[in-house]
């Protein structure tokens, strides 16, 4: 892969507060290139916050602290910011191992200069320059970004401790195994959880896989609701009955399509249950009334967050196009409607007398579809189907780069991951030389958030004991 120049961030300014925990927290705004291969493009802001344990000593220290190693926190989404160091899962057991945490947020999404309808007006030259603009969103350039920032960070310090760790959370796994084929030498180790990529899977590759995936979800969704299966029949025949579509009241619209992508959901410890209490409003509001409400429709509205993450499904497909000549040309959308279980992606929902086979729910597929229902989407189509047919994708990973690793390499991977799946992530385990697993089949893509003790334990047993 070709090698881009990385050079350091510019710190625009740092502003640090005392939290409770305590923790002194620091807010860091970075200025960046916009794009590392022509910098005369201009510029972006990079938005993190640092985290230090408060500690006030009995006596002044004779001599300063020893500068603490970073630990660098990489979301997942594509499209999501950090949460606040504490509220974050990581802090507290990166703290007491002695490292400083930096929750530094991908370009494009939380406070770094984050992508919006409103915001791309403010670039000229209408869809074509919009999508060349968000075509710089994904992982490659955020390996850069955080090249630039760690540059900006240790420029004095003694070179070995300059390095820095970094943790990647499902697409923040993503972005790690990019940063081990582009820029290795800026990483003393790597911890991924649910973020082993299907390094050279296709985007068709990864939706079979995931379609699979998905089907066996909705038959535990359905073993678990039975009576869901005509709950959400007759949800979806009043949206029929009422001309295919009913407006929500923050904008959009409701179709059945949009309903049945709640399966989102499923991936996640608690997701069933979620989608079923959206699913009970929506039926209770026809039971009771009639028509849905809009206290039944708000759940819904807010289950998926496309309208304030918007990259999370503009590029969400890009993140597979791992090269020249991959366009995703909508691949979730093309492989479904090859699927008989989701043939509402086909045609249109009819209603019918029978409602005795469920109707399958999607999970982390981005269809044409949600830029028709979706109220901030809606502004950004055109842009969309420009970045679902380019097939001009620069390299994401450098499987040579791989198979020669040397940086020690530590993941959790989720046996029923509906998300990631588990196959192909064990491929990518053996691919990256280095690389210590731990497997399981109790838990599910957010495992992180919701059994945080028991992942760090697993990980860091992966870091330290010996293994003969």
């Amino acid at each position: 892969m070709e090698s881009i120049p990385i050079p350091p961030a510019k710190l625009l300014s740092s502003k640090s507060h005392i939290v409770p925990g305590p923790l002194v927290v620091t807010e860091l705004f970075f200025e960046v290139p916009l794009d590392y291969a022509d910098l005369s493009a201009g510029h972006i802001v990079l938005f993190a916050r640092r985290a230090v344990k408060h500690e006030v000593p009995v006596c002044p220290p004779d001599e300063p602290p020893a500068v603490k190693p970073y630990m660098v926190f990489l979301e997942g989404g594509p499209g999501f910011g950090n949460r606040e160091p504490q509220d974050s899962t990581l802090t507290w057991p990166a703290l007491a191992r002695g490292y400083q945490v930096l929750l530094l947020d991908h370009r494009g999404v939380g406070l770094s200069t984050p992508v919006s309808a409103d915001m791309l007006r403010l670039i000229p030259g209408g869809p074509a320059a919009h999508a060349r603009y968000l075509r710089l969103m994904r992982q490659d350039n955020t390996v850069r970004d955080c090249e630039a920032v760690r540059k900006c960070l240790t420029h004095d310090w003694p070179k070995p401790k300059a390095k820095w760790s970094i943790f990647g959370q499902s697409y923040g796994g993503f972005v790690s195994l990019s940063y081990l084929s582009l820029h290795p030498e800026g990483l003393r180790e790597v911890f991924l959880t649910g973020g082993l990529a299907p390094v050279g899977k296709s985007p068709e590759d990864v939706y079979r896989a995931t379609f699979g995936r998905v089907t066996q979800r909705n038959k535990v969704y359905y073993a678990k609701y039975p009576e869901d299966v005509a709950a959400v029949h007759q949800i979806a025949s009043h949206i029929a009955n009422k001309g295919g579509s009913i407006p929500l009241p923050a904008g959009g619209t409701l179709t059945v399509a949009r309903l049945l992508t709640l399966g989102l959901a499923f991936g996640v410890h608690g997701g069933l249950d979620k989608v079923h209490a959206v699913i009970l409003h929506l039926k209770t509001s026809l039971d009771q009334f009639g028509f849905l409400t809009r206290a039944s429709l708000a759940p819904l509205e807010t289950a998926t967050t496309f309208d304030t993450n918007i990259i999370y499904a503009i590029i969400h497909e890009a993140i597979y196009c791992d090269g020249p000549g991959a366009a995703s040309n909508w691949a979730a959308f093309r492989v479904g409607q090859d699927l008989e279980l989701f043939s509402w992606l086909k045609s249109p929902y009819k209603p019918s007398e029978s409602t005795s086979e469920p109707l399958y729910f999607s999970g982390e597929m981005v269809f044409p579809l949600h830029f028709e229902t979706y109220p901030e989407l809606m502004l950004l189509k055109d842009v969309a189907e420009m970045l679902a047919t380019m097939d001009d994708w620069p390299h994401l990973y450098d499987q040579a780069q791989l198979r020669r690793n040397q940086v020690p390499v530590y993941a959790a991977s989720y046996i029923d991951d509906m998300y990631v799946d588990f196959n192909f992530a064990s491929e990518t385990a053996g691919l990256v030389k280095g690389t210590k697993v731990f497997a399981t089949n109790v838990m599910y893509h957010n495992a992180l958030r919701v059994k945080a003790d028991e992942i760090f334990q697993q990980l860091f047993s992966l870091r330290d004991d010996v293994i003969d």
